[in-house]
């Protein structure tokens, strides 16, 4: 008998960043991919010696854990799929689908399967990243640590109500990194400095001040009051982003990922 592994149904961006992860976090297990695209399981196989499922029964046949790794709008078919695939699906299946609650999982795969709801970071891919996890009530003690455990080797667990999961995968998102350092050295570029000479001060401005805080321990107020002096540089530099519409925009941009989650939701 094959040992059983952890088993990804879909290979896209976070299984890769997932695969990438445990693999330098030390995970010691199987690691089966089962997807339709070969271009993504070979790079997947070259990348992080996954294995490669030759079809989706075989995949559900291997799973110890399932991981629901498709885009939302692909859940309910697939789930469809293994249900008639032929093979009994596993005790445990966790789902990365942002937006769909664990009411529209429960059953699907029969009552014997137990869900969990995960949202990952892609920063994983280098043990960097951050996991929420909810659990389904009918899950047990043992798989939670089994579940926290796998996670964990990628970076920070947090576990959280399902009613947060929407907002808490609106403001996670790497994006939001990405985002400001293309914005701030678009205008720094504008205001005279050459791209590389942008970015450098754009990425310093973002991650090592983030990093100071994090690492420090002191809280954010009073580190804004110490590097944010009356009438100087930064004060003109707040105030001005503020009067502009800075807050604002990060409301509606945290509103309108809400609603699209809200959408996968009724998907």
């Amino acid at each position: 008998m094959r040992t059983k592994a952890t088993v990804f149904l879909g290979g896209g961006r976070i299984t890769s960043a997932l695969a990438a992860g445990l693999r330098l976090g030390g995970y010691p297990g199987e690691i089966v991919v089962y997807d339709r695209n070969p271009a993504k399981l070979r790079a997947l196989r070259r990348e992080s010696r996954v294995e490669i499922a030759r079809d989706l029964k075989s995949a559900v046949e291997r799973a110890g854990m399932l991981v629901v790794a498709v885009r939302p709008a692909s859940v309910a078919e697939l789930l469809k799929e293994v249900a008639a695939c032929g093979a009994r699906a596993p005790t445990l299946c966790v789902s990365l689908a942002a937006g769909i609650p664990l009411r529209k999982l429960r059953g699907q795969l029969g009552p014997a399967t137990r869900w969990v709801r995960a949202m990952p970071s892609p920063v994983c891919r280098m043990g960097r990243g951050l996991t929420a996890l909810n659990f389904d009530q009918s899950v047990t003690r043992s798989e939670r640590r089994r579940v926290r455990s796998l996670f964990a080797l990628v970076g920070a667990v947090l576990e959280i109500p399902e009613k947060q999961f929407d907002v808490f995968t609106a403001v996670y998102s790497s994006s939001h990194g990405y985002h400001a350092l293309a914005n701030l050295a678009k205008a720094a570029q504008a205001s005279g400095l050459d791209r590389a000479t942008a970015l450098t001060a754009a990425a310093h401005a973002l991650s090592d001040g983030i990093l100071y805080w994090r690492e420090s321990g002191q809280r954010l107020e009073d580190l804004l009051r110490e590097a944010v002096t009356p009438g100087g540089i930064a004060a003109a530099t707040m105030n001005a982003m503020d009067a502009a519409g800075y807050p604002l925009a990060m409301k509606a941009g945290i509103r309108a990922a809400i609603q699209q989650a809200r959408r996968n939701a009724r998907r």
